[in-house]
This record gives C-alpha cells, sequence and structure tokens, in this order.
C-alpha cells in the first residue's frame, strides 16, 4: 500500500522490524497505549524488512484490527538504513519518530520526543546515559564511535548510533540513506543547518531473543565513519579532498627526485644501484598523484551530474522571509 502526500497526521512511528515476532504483540499494545494518550493523530508505520519468522503473518492480523497500522513489507532484508528509508517514504506525520522494534525503546518515552520537536529541534536523539551492553564488544566500540562522530560532524551528542530519534517531516524528506548511513542522520542534518537536541533515555536489555551486532559490525562502523567524514567535508567539492592526497604524493616524489639527481650529478652516482628502490617509489608516487588528479576531477564531473540531474540544491531553506511591496506603475 502507498500513501500519497495528503491526509497528514500529527506523528508517525516507524518501526524496522526483522524476526521480532515475540515483541510485536506487546510493542504495538503499548504504542497504541502512549500515542492515545497524547491526543495526537498517529499512525505507525512498520516496515518487515524480510523477515523469515511469524512477523508477517502477526503484522498482517495486526492491521486487520487497526487502521493506523501502515505495513511496509521489502522484498528481502535490506537493512535498517533502507528500512528507515522506506518507512519515512510512506509515513505522512509532521513528526516522525523512529525506534526499534525489541522493546529496548521505550514506547512510553515518546511523548518526551514530541515535546522536544515542539520545542524548536529538528532532530532529537535519544541518548542511552546508563548503557547496559558488553564492556568489549558494545560499550567501548560505540564510545569510540560516537566520539570520533561528534569530532568529525561537530555536532555535540553523546550517542550517534541509537534508533530512537524524532524528526522534523521536513528534515527527512531532505536526506538520503543507504548503507548504514542512518546512524549519523543528526550529523548529516546539523551540516544542512538543522537545530539538534538529545534527551536521556533508559537502556534496557531486549526481553525476547538475542542482539544481532557483535564485533563484527566494529568494521561496519568505521568505513561509515570515513564517508561521513568524506560527505560532510567533501560532498560537494571532492577535488579538494583527492587533490590533496594528489599535492602530497607529487610533493614527494618530486623531493625524491631532486635528491636522487642531485646525488646522480653532483656526486656521479649511479642512480639504479644506489637508488633503485627510492626511484622506485617516486615513480609510483608520481602516478599516484596523477591518479588522484583524475580521481577528483571525475569526482567534479559527477556531483554536478548528481545534482543537475535530480535537481538537488547544494543548501537548505528552514524559511523564506519576503515583504511584499505595491509599486504604482
Amino acid at each position: 500500500m502507498q500513501h500519497s502526500g495528503q491526509n497528514k497526521v500529527d506523528c508517525s512511528i516507524v518501526v524496522p522490524l526483522y524476526n521480532e515476532a515475540e515483541s510485536l504483540q506487546e510493542l504495538h499494545e503499548r504504542l497504541t497505549r502512549t500515542m492515545v494518550r497524547t491526543g495526537l493523530s498517529y499512525e505507525l508505520v512498520f516496515v518487515d524488512d524480510g523477515s523469515t519468522d511469524q512477523t508477517p503473518l502477526l503484522l498482517a492480523a495486526i492491521t486487520e484490527k487497526d487502521d493506523r497500522v501502515i505495513i511496509v513489507e521489502l522484498r528481502r532484508n535490506f537493512g535498517k538504513s533502507a528500512a528507515y528509508a522506506a518507512g519515512f517514504d510512506f509515513s505522512r506525520g509532521t513528526i516522525i519518530v523512529s525506534m526499534d522494534g525489541d522493546l529496548q525503546h521505550l514506547p512510553e518515552d515518546i511523548p518526551r520526543f514530541i515535546d522536544k520537536i515542539n520545542a524548536g529541534y529538528d532532530v532529537v536523539c535519544g541518548w542511552r546515559q546508563r548503557r547496559i551492553d558488553s564492556l568489549v564488544t558494545r560499550r567501548i566500540p560505540s564510545w569510540l564511535a560516537n566520539r570520533l562522530a561528534s569530532k568529525i560532524s561537530g555536532v555535540e551528542i553523546h550517542d550517534f548510533g541509537g534508533g530512537f530519534k524524532a524528526y522534523k517531516r521536513e528534515l527527512v524528506s531532505e536526506l538520503g540513506l543507504y548503507s548504514e548511513i542512518h546512524r549519523f542522520i543528526p550529523a548529516l542534518a546539523s551540516q544542512r543547518g538543522a537545530k539538534i537536541g538529545e534527551i536521556p533515555i533508559e537502556n534496557i536489555r531486549r526481553p525476547h531473543g538475542k542482539s544481532r551486532y557483535g564485533l563484527g559490525r566494529i568494521l561496519d562502523v568505521a568505513f561509515d565513519l570515513v564517508t561521513l567524514g568524506f560527505l560532510l567535508g567533501y560532498m560537494t567539492r571532492p577535488m579538494y579532498f583527492f587533490g590533496k592526497l594528489a599535492f602530497c604524493c607529487i610533493i614527494s616524489a618530486l623531493l625524491m627526485s631532486t635528491y636522487i639527481l642531485y646525488d646522480k650529478f653532483v656526486y656521479y652516482v649511479p642512480i639504479h644501484v644506489a637508488h633503485g628502490p627510492l626511484a622506485a617509489l617516486a615513480a609510483v608516487l608520481l602516478l599516484g598523484g596523477l591518479i588522484f588528479i583524475s580521481t577528483g576531477l571525475i569526482g567534479e564531473m559527477l556531483c554536478r551530474i548528481y545534482f543537475e540531474s535530480t535537481n538537488k540544491k547544494i543548501y537548505s531553506v528552514r524559511r523564506v522571509y519576503r515583504t511584499e511591496k505595491n509599486v504604482d506603475g
């Protein structure tokens, strides 16, 4: 089922699900109780990310009883970023709240996120102030990733990785989600001038099943941090990034070549005998510099093709003020 942009509601709750049959019924009941208490019009957008257990059947049963539930069923397991993107695309809320479906996020906290958005923030992040996860496999890697993300982006929040967040609709519409970049939505939003806030939330153990995250996730996060740094610093000017690398390579090659030629013509030292490996390294660095320059030029062309073909802007407007003047002609 697809939505048009009509019939807006006050709030959409977007929940990606992957084999969460054990917690789904309780999740739906608690979400419903919480949202009814707010007095807002709402919808619950459940994104089935290729579940292989009873999740699809339970979702079908829930939609029979609750017309405020929207099911987005993906063809296979695409990952959490894709699930969030699908949920955002099919939601109609002025405010969008994202959360995990394993009940580690308390539905009862949602009104606090909504209040913070209504206070003037564009993005509100849940901060797991007291982590109960494994120290080695979760807490330490998460602390390092959060510190690096904060340093790279300049966004002073404590918890980038948590999925419990709230957004204004217009901001979500501007963001493209892919890979696992959903972790760093606050950083991408901040680049567009969004006001970022956070609220402390309780971190509890999931009541059903077990976590699918482990040490293998650390490498994924590391790659995403590199991607984040590039997107924030050089998305619209890739030549600045590759040009710096090219400059370092070419200058190093020139210095090495100068030293080799000085030895050759002043002291008559045979290059292939005394400086064979160094000459080879200088040649590789020179070639690498030229490759980086070429990559930067290709990146610049792709950047222009992207922005021109999609009609995207390299800026984000919050509001336009205009004073109308009557001009007698």
